[in-house]
């Protein structure tokens, strides 16, 4: 199992320096990736200090050497797939093919799509969601492209220079851990990865049971499950042998840097 940590660039966590001093010294503490959240907006409550996760990513590959970084999770309905693809290749040429993209629905708490006109009916989003996943993977294949689909154009596009990685950038589906629906696990199956957020290890074997099914074998597929680190031990302990792969370490909103500095310089638990 290999472990990154979680975070929200909000509050504490939206200052640039904050979260390159974290990502290095998770590097240098021998954790394997560093992930953060994607919003523009957070309810009445939360911090309203946000900064954009893809520049600090891209000063986080810039900065570090080895471990895996990206966003968890990208809501593709509320971006433009030839912009999503133009920035993952950058991104991974500059990390030297370090970056994993996870997308999803999204949410609209704190009106973060509503407020902007962006789409919210949950079904349109999906399908949004999918069409724009199609055209990302297209264009990053280095080939002539051309779709017209119900939300997005091309037309006899190509893009260049293809991803470091090969066959393509890893793409992690995120997944509502607690709900046993069938439309997202269908969506992960056909990708690298699967997220299932706010996830039990009961749900868990469910979703990794159906994976199997739809995939037929989880080998060479990732997993990965949100930890608590204040109940590390006991989470590891049941998802690791239910088939996770990644273990992400989660802060929540609450958390200070102290208190993730103190978890990065433990190092992972193996």
């Amino acid at each position: 199992m290999r472990h990154g940590l979680y975070l929200p660039p909000f509050g504490a966590f939206a200052d640039p320096r904050t979260i390159l001093d974290l990502a290095t010294s998770a590097e240098e503490h021998s954790w394997d990736g560093f992930f953060l959240w994607d919003h523009v907006v957070r309810p009445p409550g939360d911090p309203q200090v946000i900064a954009d996760p893809w520049i600090l990513l891209a000063a986080v590959a810039a900065r570090t050497t080895r471990i895996r970084l990206g966003p968890m999770i990208t809501p593709l309905a509320r971006r433009r797939p030839q912009k999503v693809a133009r920035e993952t290749v950058t991104l991974d040429h500059l990390s030297g093919g370090r970056l994993v993209l996870g997308v999803g629905l999204g949410v609209d708490t704190g009106g973060e799509l509503e407020r902007f006109g962006e789409v919210t009916e949950p079904r349109t989003r999906a399908r949004v969601l999918d069409e724009a996943i199609e055209l990302v993977v297209a264009l990053w294949s280095g080939a002539e492209v051309s779709h017209r689909g119900t939300s997005f154009t091309a037309t006899g596009v190509r893009f260049l220079p293809v991803p470091v990685q090969r066959p393509r950038i890893p793409v992690w589906a995120a997944a509502q851990g607690a709900h046993r629906r069938l439309a997202p696990l269908r969506r992960a199956a056909a990708l690298d990865g699967i997220f299932p957020v706010d996830t039990s290890i009961e749900h868990l074997a469910w979703i990794l049971d159906t994976l199997r099914g739809l995939r037929g074998t989880l080998e060479g597929y990732d997993v990965a499950v949100e930890i608590r680190p204040d109940e590390a031990d006991t989470d590891l302990e049941v998802m690791e042998p239910a088939g996770a792969t990644w273990a992400m370490w989660s802060f929540g909103m609450d958390a200070t840097r102290r208190d993730v500095e103190e978890v990065v310089e433990r190092g992972p638990v193996r």
